[in-house]
């Protein structure tokens, strides 16, 4: 049988079709730009599997999956998969996956770059430097060793920025709802306590209907007066708006944003103002070793599939698509 893979993402057919190695006979059909709901309705009708979009742009709702008549498994190219309806999916007995720990290494490294830009006033010296500024006095900062840092989720980016961390030295506490979830030398506690204690917070939990706005003003008002907050996760996990009018009371002493609510950020964003926030365009996972490994675990997956295997890294809790 050939196997018809649908791909949704920005990857073309030569790509998709050497995921397969070979060992199976695929035809390959890649969705436009998006947005074109009515593409990715067509393209997705008879797909026996379905490669999701890694920039959640293309979506897989509901409308979508009561349109599938084959697929066997959704892979979505990343590590979050809101822009799938998983739980409808799970409905009508499709497995959904994702890329857990792709890019654990690439988004660990970005955090710690973004709490030591923070903590050392990095990115803020260098802009002055460049008109000429000599303020040596001036750039007074802290000791990543010398704070406590709060990880919100200890998946595998939080838990490998746990290991970064012991390194420095710092005192890690962190939450997660998962109870066999822990890291030596770390501290489990619960939200409330993390934000009141952590010099630093930083998110590491996927996207979903009970993590969408978990830190919002009561969250970011119960944070110490010269915290700082990191978000490499998604957007939407912090309320922005909530976070511009923190920074802008003075209620925080900076944020590390790589992801926003919508993206790309505004050109007349607030975020762009503050001296105290460094940004970067949801890039923390781009490295060529974490891109290169995003392939291999995709096309893995979807071997697995052809191959009579059941799935890795299932978000929905369906093993088997039905048939």
């Amino acid at each position: 049988m050939t196997a018809l893979v649908a791909c949704l993402s920005p990857y073309s057919e030569e790509t998709v079709r050497a995921l397969f190695k070979g060992r199976h006979a695929v035809e390959v059909v890649v969705a436009p730009e998006p947005p074109d709901q009515e593409a990715v309705l067509n393209l997705t009708h008879a797909a026996h599997l379905l490669i999701g979009d890694r920039r959640h742009k293309h979506r897989v709702d509901r409308r979508v999956l009561e349109n599938m008549r084959n697929c066997q498994l959704i892979q979505q190219p990343a590590v979050g998969f809101d822009s799938i309806d998983h739980r409808a999916a799970a409905e009508y007995g499709i497995p959904v996956s994702n890329a857990a720990g792709y890019n654990r290494e690439a988004v660990a490294d970005w955090t710690v770059m973004a709490m030591l830009n923070l903590l050392r006033r990095g990115a803020w010296g260098d802009r002055l430097m460049r008109t000429g500024w000599w303020g040596r006095t001036e750039v007074m900062g802290r000791q990543l060793g010398s704070v406590t840092v709060g990880i919100v989720g200890l998946g595998n980016v939080g838990g490998t920025v746990a290991r970064r961390l012991t390194g420095f030295g710092s005192r890690v506490l962190y939450t997660d709802p998962d109870p066999t979830r822990e890291f030596a030398g770390a501290e489990r506690v619960e939200l409330d306590e993390l934000l009141a204690t952590a010099d630093v917070v930083c998110i590491h939990t996927p996207l979903d209907v009970d993590t969408r706005g978990l830190i919002g003003s009561a969250q970011l008002a119960a944070m110490k007066p010269d915290a700082i907050l990191i978000n490499a996760a998604r957007g939407p996990i912090v309320d922005e708006a909530a976070l511009v009018e923190a920074l802008s009371s003075g209620k925080l002493a900076g944020a590390g944003l790589d992801v926003f609510t919508v993206e790309p950020l505004a050109a007349d964003s607030p975020l762009r103002s503050f001296e105290n926030v460094f940004i970067s365009p949801h890039s923390a996972a781009a490295t060529e070793e974490a891109d290169a490994h995003l392939l291999q675990v995709v096309g893995e997956n979807l071997l697995r599939v052809l191959d009579g295997e059941a799935p890795v890294n299932v978000v929905n809790q369906v093993l088997a698509a039905r048939r």
